[in-house]
């Protein structure tokens, strides 16, 4: 799919945010309820004509280790290690930041997951509703040779109707007493093709979308998909060529109940995002 290809970060193929975590019972009047969360139609909170992988936020801390672990995967491999696929190699995985976002990975296949699942937590974040952190977003993270188009498909899929859907004003804000969630946690990530110059990864998410807030007819719902990546090695770096998105795979939903608009929002707003390392 071109860099043009849009995908709605609140729809059934695709969306940002995090596991959904346990939090105390909320009052039988509130939006979220006591109850435990129906299921949702693939659609979830609204259906709008997808915007780029628009995936995650916020971004922490580097997990950072030391020695390299004896069953860490060959940089060079074109396949992840069999015994942990999941565990960080002792190599530092990012060594800089453009703004929030980690960037100067590795050029091995594990800088190559490290990037794409950094990249699809930028790309859901709040900010991409946001016309300036939107474009600093694009162009800090994709091929340069895409960006300029990219961003005029973008600026016109995050149009008046599409905020004014979401719930937000033609700024991407939120209203008064309203916190407005877009938030993706990359679960794992798989190289499907691995060349010196190219790589396509494919990162598993789990995300949360919508506004938190007392009376909020849009409320937080999670989603879950996977994010195919098309990387270039440009610059000194990994930089984003294309995005698709597919839904799933979704597990059964467990019986946590869901929490209280305000405890949501309080969430969100408390525990920060993290960069994630191959």
């Amino acid at each position: 799919m071109s860099p043009g290809d849009e995908h709605d970060s609140f729809g059934g193929v695709g969306g940002s945010g995090q596991t959904r975590t346990r939090l105390p019972e909320g009052n039988s009047g509130d939006v979220y309820g006591g109850a435990r969360r129906p299921v949702r139609s693939s659609r979830s909170l609204i259906t709008v004509v997808g915007v780029v992988v628009v995936l995650v936020a916020a971004i922490a801390f580097a997990n950072r280790g030391g020695g390299a672990p004896a069953d860490a995967a060959d940089p060079r491999s074109h396949t992840p290690a069999d015994t942990a696929p999941t565990s960080a190699t002792g190599t530092r995985p990012v060594t800089g930041r453009t703004g929030p976002i980690p960037t100067g990975y590795a050029h091995d296949d594990q800088g190559a997951q490290s990037a794409a699942t950094n990249y699809a937590v930028a790309l859901g974040s709040v900010e991409m509703f946001q016309d300036g952190p939107r474009e600093d977003i694009v162009r800090a993270i994709h091929d340069p040779a895409v960006v300029d188009d990219l961003l005029k498909r973008l600026d016109a899929s995050y149009s008046s109707s599409l905020m004014t859907g979401i719930g937000l004003d033609e700024n991407g804000t939120a209203p008064s007493g309203m916190t407005f969630v877009s938030r993706t946690i990359p679960v794992g990530a798989k190289v499907l093709d691995y060349k010196e110059t190219s790589a396509t990864v494919e990162v598993w998410c789990i995300g949360l979308g919508g506004l938190a807030g007392a009376g909020s007819t849009k409320p937080v719902t999670s989603t879950w998909f996977t994010i195919t990546e098309k990387l270039k090695w440009v610059g000194g770096d990994w930089r984003v060529e294309s995005t698709s998105q597919r839904e799933g795979p979704t597990p059964v939903n467990g019986d946590n109940r869901a929490s209280t608009a305000d405890e949501i929002a309080k969430a969100v707003e408390g525990y920060g995002g993290f960069t994630y390392a191959r």
